[in-house]
């Protein structure tokens, strides 16, 4: 399956349009957008990957995540992103964006929130094996013990250090 991508450079300017498979393996930087999902009561979605999965299976993550299509702006991605694999419309408004030196590759790693309704979440199947819904406190304890994608702690940790939310 072709997936294009805009290939960029190390200041996140486009120089090119890749196939994704190419741009991992060839070390070349792309962009990843995630959406950080929270309710009503400020708690935060949290999910686990099948085992099936071809990238981390079975670990588990508080971001839902997707490579950005070539010439789809990060939050257009966001959104796509969340309704693909939550099965949910909502508003994403970006927080930060980094350089992350992934374990499959590099990217441009820019992170969104949205606020979601429990009753609307359908996650996708070969997305999805579980989900919950964790406090700050649960998800910091969670970060410690649970089997997160690394890219999924890398954000967190950057994300604790911008927020005085009560995951801290």
């Amino acid at each position: 399956m072709v997936e294009l991508v805009d290939c960029v450079d190390e200041r996140d300017r486009v120089i090119g349009v890749v196939d994704r498979s190419e741009a991992v393996a060839a070390g070349m930087l792309y962009r990843m957008s995630m959406v950080l999902c929270r309710d009503e009561a400020g708690r935060y979605l949290v999910h686990r990957r099948p085992e099936s999965s071809s990238r981390f299976p079975g670990e588990y993550s508080w971001l839902v995540a997707g490579a950005v299509s070539a010439g789809e702006s990060y939050a257009e991605a966001a959104g796509r992103e969340l309704l693909e694999e939550m099965g949910v419309r909502a508003s994403v408004r970006p927080l930060f964006k980094f350089l992350c030196r992934g374990e499959l590759s590099p990217y441009w790693f820019a992170v969104h929130e949205a606020t979601v309704d429990h009753g609307q979440i359908a996650p996708q199947v070969a997305e999805v094996a579980w989900h919950g819904w964790l406090s700050g406190t649960e998800l910091r304890s969670a970060m410690t013990s649970w089997k997160f994608v690394s890219d999924s702690r890398d954000a967190f940790r950057r994300y604790l250090e911008l927020t005085t939310d009560s995951a801290q």
